[in-house]
Order: C-alpha cells, then structure tokens, then sequence
C-alpha cells in the first residue's frame, strides 16, 4: 500500500492527462468514425454497383486489418508517397477508419431490422431512395445498434493504447505507463492504476450505453 501511494502521489496528476488525453481521442475518434460510418451506409445504399463494391472492400479491409498496423502504414508508408502526417493526427485517423468500417457494418445490421413496408411506404408518400433512407431508415437503424456502437467505443477506447507506439505529445495512458516504468521502475503497480482506469471507463460507458439503449429501444 506504501507503494501505491507513493505512485499516486508522485504521479497521480499525470494519470489523470493521461486519462484526458484518452478520452480525448476516444471522443474525437469515435465522433469522426461514426459520422463517416453514417456516411457509407447511405452511399452503400444508392444503386451503382462500383460504389457497393468499393463500400464493401473498405469495410472488410478495416474490419480486419490490425489498428496498430495501420498505424504503422499511416506513419511510416505513406511518407514514402509524399503523404506526411504527425503523430497524433496518424493515430486519431487509424481509429476512424477502423471505427468507421465497424460502425458502417453496424448499421447494416441495423437497416437490416427495419420492416420492409415502412420503406415501400415512404416511396408511396414520393420520398426518393436517399430521403427514405436519411428520414425513414437511419434513425431507426440508430436506435437498434446502441449497443453494438457502445461496444465498439469500448473498444476504440481501448485501441487508443496504439498511440504509445508513436512519440505523441500528450501521453496516453498506455504510453505514461512505459514512461513510468522505464524512470522509476514501478512494475506491476503501474499496470494496475492504469487497468483501474481503463476498466472504470469501459463500464462508465458501458452504464452510459444501457441507459440510452432502454430510452431509445424500439419495442417490436
């Protein structure tokens, strides 16, 4: 126990920038990965197939490609194609594109919960393919995926640890754990203040999640 107050005192504000700092990517992340994610899912929904093909090979690729190697890509590639990015903005654009892929599968499986006669329906009121789907269809497919988006955020959340493999200004956790480790050696110690942390928030946000999920379930 001596232990443990000793790191929290000497190192107790830097945990709690480094907690900032993951949660500042998680927000930024998640926001830009979602708003692209909405953004594919109504372009997958339009009626030309080179546009489904290459919506289709996006996902799988992000889907399934390591974010940490893609971080890799993004830093380390693409400065070969006279693409140079910094260090945060690498790692805030790999977890919107691996974000983005899951959060578009999401919502397919949303869309794909939606009664077909509510659609049929709208085309009967005049509404084109695109209005249907942005008026009629997203909203709801929103409100079936609350829990599979709240997932992913945990998920994000926790990808935000690839940030320590490049020298970011603002340290997140992960990385303030190696930083720790290598000045004064704390071992098993820091690890567990840094779970504590991220464990915390995964069931903040899985709380936050279950909440929003039963206020905006639609009941069938």
């Amino acid at each position: 126990m001596d232990e443990l107050a000793r790191l929290l005192t000497e190192f107790g504000p830097a945990f709690a920038r480094s907690a900032l700092e993951t949660w500042k990517l998680t927000a930024i992340s998640f926001t830009l990965g979602l708003l692209l994610g909405i953004a594919l899912t109504v372009l997958r929904v339009l009626p030309i197939r080179p546009l489904k093909v290459f919506i289709g090979v996006y996902i799988e690729i992000f889907r399934n490609i390591p974010t940490v190697a893609l971080l890799v890509v993004i830093v380390f590639a693409l400065p070969y194609l006279n693409v140079v990015i910094d260090y945060e903005p690498s790692v805030i654009l790999a977890l919107v594109l691996v974000c983005s892929a899951f959060a578009a599968d999401n919502l397919r499986s949303g869309i794909n919960t939606i009664d077909v006669g509510q659609v049929e329906a709208a085309y009967s009121l005049g509404l084109g393919l695109v209005q249907t789907t942005v008026k009629i269809v997203l909203p709801q497919a929103l409100r079936a995926v609350v829990q599979p988006m709240t997932s992913l955020l945990i998920g994000l959340m926790l990808s935000t640890a690839i940030a320590s493999q490049v020298p970011v200004p603002d340290r997140e956790l992960t990385a303030l754990v190696d930083k720790i480790n290598n000045e004064a050696a704390s071992g098993i110690l820091t690890f567990g203040v840094a779970a504590s942390i991220y464990v915390a928030s995964g069931l903040l946000i899985s709380w936050a999640g279950a909440w929003l999920d039963k206020k905006v379930r639609i009941l069938r």
